[in-house]
C-alpha cells in the first residue's frame, strides 16, 4: 500500500477588525491564520488559528517555515505524528509564536485524516460524538451596569442557556453585578466568573469569598496564568473553584496545575495550547486526575475534542471568529451537536477567503 504523504500546505493570515471591543480584556482585532493542506489521496484538510490583538503574521511565518521544513512532502500517519516532528523542529526556538502558527496547520491534518476516514473529527480522535453542554460567555464586561447585566442574562436565557459567565474586575463594584445576576436568574442559573487574570493573592480571595456566597459555578483566571504558588494556595483554600489554561502553551505548561489539582477546570486555548493535538493530550491527563476540561471559544470545533475526552463537560459560547465561517454548529435549548460530516465541517465565508493573503 502506497503510504499518504502531505503533498501541499498553504498558508495565508486574514486581519479581522471588531467592529466593538470585547471580553474582559476588550479584543477589537483579531490575525486570523489559515492553513490549508492536501493529502497524497486527494483529502483536502483546512485549518485555522489566531492572534487576539493581531501581531499574528510572525506566528504564521513560523509554522510556515516548519511545516515547509518537516512536513510538507512526507510521509503522513496520523496528526499526533506528526504534531512530534514539528514540535521538535521547536527545539531551538521553544514554543511562543511557533504554537500559536502550528495549531492551524494541526487542525487542518485532523480535518484531513478524519475525512481519509469518512469520519467527524471526534470519532477520528478517538471518540463517540455526543452533544455537550453551552454556557453563554459572551457580552459581559466588568464595568458594566446591573441593567446591561440583567439585559444579557435575560438574552442568553432566551436562546436557552441556563449557564451564563461574568467578567469581573475584582474590586467591591463586582456585587453589583453578582446580585444582580442571581436575582435575575434564580438559584436555577448556573453563574460563573471571570476575573482575566487581573487581581492578585489578596483581592482574589476576596473575590473567591465572595463568589461563594453566591454560589458561583467556577471563578477563572483570578491570577496570572504561570502564578504556579497563588494557584495552590487558592486551591487549597477554595477547592472546586478555581479554573485556568487559556494562556498556558502546551502539556508541560498545563502540568503543574494537573499533577498538584490547582484548578478544578483545564480551559485549552486552541491556538496558545497549539492545537487540537496538544489539547487532547493536556484532557487525558485532567481525566485521569479528575479535573474538567471547558475549552476556550470555539464550541463548534470544541465539540470534537468532547468526542475523545469525556471529562469535557462544558463549552463557552462567545461568538468571536464564528461571523468569518459560513458552517458553524450552533447550541440548540443549551445543548451543541457537531455537524454530521468526514471532518470537522467548518468551512470560511467566500468573503473571508478573499480578505486572506499570502506572506
Amino acid at each position: 500500500m502506497t503510504p499518504l504523504t502531505v503533498q501541499n500546505a498553504q498558508w495565508s493570515l486574514l486581519s479581522y477588525q471588531l467592529e466593538n471591543a470585547v471580553g474582559g480584556s476588550g479584543v477589537s482585532k483579531i490575525d486570523v491564520i489559515l492553513c490549508d493542506v492536501t493529502l497524497s489521496n486527494g483529502a483536502a484538510g483546512f485549518g485555522f488559528s489566531y492572534a487576539i490583538g493581531g501581531k499574528g503574521a510572525g506566528a504564521m511565518v513560523a509554522a510556515r517555515d516548519i511545516s515547509d521544513a518537516v512536513i510538507q512532502g512526507q510521509p503522513f500517519v496520523t496528526p499526533e505524528a506528526s504534531w512530534r516532528k514539528v514540535t521538535a523542529a521547536c527545539n531551538r526556538t521553544g514554543k511562543g509564536p511557533n504554537f500559536v502558527g502550528l495549531a492551524a496547520l494541526d487542525v487542518a491534518l485532523w480535518d484531513a485524516y478524519a475525512k481519509t476516514l469518512d469520519v467527524p473529527l471526534g470519532q477520528a480522535m478517538g471518540g463517540e460524538m455526543r452533544a455537550v453542554k453551552v454556557y453563554g460567555s459572551g457580552g459581559y464586561r466588568p464595568n458594566h451596569t446591573g441593567d446591561q447585566t440583567e439585559a444579557q442574562i435575560q438574552m442568553h436565557r432566551e436562546q436557552g442557556f441556563d449557564a451564563i459567565k461574568l467578567r469581573l474586575s475584582g474590586t467591591t463594584s463586582d456585587q453589583v453585578l453578582l446580585d444582580r445576576a442571581r436575582s435575575v436568574g434564580g438559584d436555577r442559573l448556573q453563574i460563573m466568573v471571570d476575573l482575566n487574570e487581573k487581581t492578585n493573592l489578596i483581592d482574589a480571595r476576596y473575590t473567591l469569598d465572595m463568589a461563594s456566597d453566591y454560589g458561583v459555578y467556577l471563578v477563572e483566571e483570578p491570577l496570572r496564568a504561570r502564578d504556579f504558588q497563588g494557584y495552590r494556595i487558592l486551591a487549597e483554600r477554595y477547592p472546586g473553584l478555581i479554573a485556568t489554561g487559556e494562556h498556558l502553551q502546551g502539556l508541560d505548561e498545563a502540568a503543574p496545575f494537573l499533577q498538584d489539582s490547582m484548578c478544578a477546570a483545564m480551559q485549552p486555548d486552541l491556538a496558545m495550547m497549539g492545537g487540537l493535538t496538544e489539547s487532547l493530550r493536556v484532557a487525558r491527563w485532567a481525566e485521569y486526575v479528575g479535573i474538567e476540561i471547558m475549552p476556550h471559544f470555539l464550541p463548534g470545533l470544541f465539540v470534537h475534542l468532547a468526542a475523545a475526552a469525556p471529562n469535557l463537560t462544558w463549552l463557552e459560547d462567545f461568538p468571536l471568529l464564528e461571523p468569518l465561517f459560513e458552517t458553524m454548529p450552533t447550541a440548540n435549548d443549551g445543548m451543541l451537536d457537531a455537524f454530521e460530516v468526514a471532518g470537522h465541517g467548518l468551512l470560511l465565508t467566500e468573503q473571508a477567503r478573499k480578505s486572506a493573503k499570502t506572506l
